[in-house]
């Protein structure tokens, strides 16, 4: 009694054990590889399933949903030999699992090498400033160069986005000192540029003040010139008037010269005497005759 007791709790175990490898209840979301003695067979979809226990086996479990993907940071050399860093993030999905499953070893790590390499070649054919400004033409280009790959192995790349992609630190450092020997520069292109311009106006000042003295001096050489032209009419032939005119500033000029506040010591010409008595002796006579 003790050993059939014993039987029947035992197939029982096996009844539900048997029962529990042959239903299979897949979640929404998830797809189900399932391989009978080791060779593909089918797959389960989301819902009750039911599967031979023993000789059905479920190999692999996919997700269906959007899978993200985090590509770590990376050097890459630019082609003018500038290292800059940038890592990635795409997002993929599995549209057929039998390729995602036996078209590679692991999709998702396979992805992920294939951006990262795809990256250093795109980056790899641009300059530095090319590659820091043209975030959107990369993305394109790398989705495009790995869409048909991904198809091969049963994924779809919805996006791929460049989280990050900035010059490396001794990279950065060269760049800030580049732009501050680049606005030194400028600073002083901008002040030779004021000095140059300052010249300029100084010199066309002083060429305009040397025609203005020029046309001063040709305007009192002219008014001399008419001066003279009126006091000869005015005189005529006559000798005395001119001579008294010329003493008179010749004395003018000797009271000016001894007014004056520098004037220490005023020398008075030898010939004075002879030259004041025969202006006055001429004046004298012409007034008699």
């Amino acid at each position: 009694m003790t050993d059939m007791l014993i039987f029947v709790i035992a197939l029982l175990v096996f009844a539900g054990i048997t029962l529990a490898k042959g239903v299979r209840i897949v979640p929404q979301g998830q797809e189900w590889i399932v391989e009978r003695l080791g060779k593909y067979h089918g797959t389960l979809f989301p819902g009750l399933n039911i599967i031979i226990p023993y000789l059905d086996q479920v190999a692999y479990k996919l997700v269906t949903k959007d899978i993200i993907l985090d590509v770590q940071e990376q050097d890459i050399i630019t082609k003018d030999n500038a290292v800059i860093l940038t890592n990635a993030i795409a997002f993929i999905k599995v549209t057929d699992p039998i390729k995602a499953v036996y078209g590679v070893t692991d999709f998702s790590e396979a992805i992920r090498n294939m951006i990262m390499t795809t990256l250093r070649s795109i980056v790899g054919e641009m300059n530095l400033d090319e590659a820091l400004s043209n975030r959107d033409k990369i993305k394109a280009r790398l989705r495009e160069s790995i869409a048909d790959e991904a198809i091969d192995w049963g994924l779809t790349v919805k996006s791929v986005e460049i989280q990050d992609i900035k010059p490396s630190p001794s990279m950065q450092k060269a760049m800030e000192l580049q732009a501050a020997a680049e606005r030194e520069r400028k600073a002083m292109v901008t002040k030779s540029e004021g000095e140059k311009q300052s010249m300029i106006l100084q010199a066309e000042a002083r060429l305009e003040s040397a025609r203005r003295d020029a046309e001063a001096q040709v305007m009192l050489a002219e008014a001399s010139a008419e001066a003279i032209r009126r006091v000869s009419a005015a005189i005529g032939d006559q000798e005395m008037p001119m001579r008294y005119l010329l003493g008179e500033k010749y004395i003018a000029a000797m009271s000016r010269l001894a007014a004056s506040d520098n004037a220490k010591t005023v020398l008075i010409p030898g010939d004075i005497q002879e030259t004041l008595r025969s202006v006055l002796g001429r004046v004298r006579s012409g007034g008699a005759g």
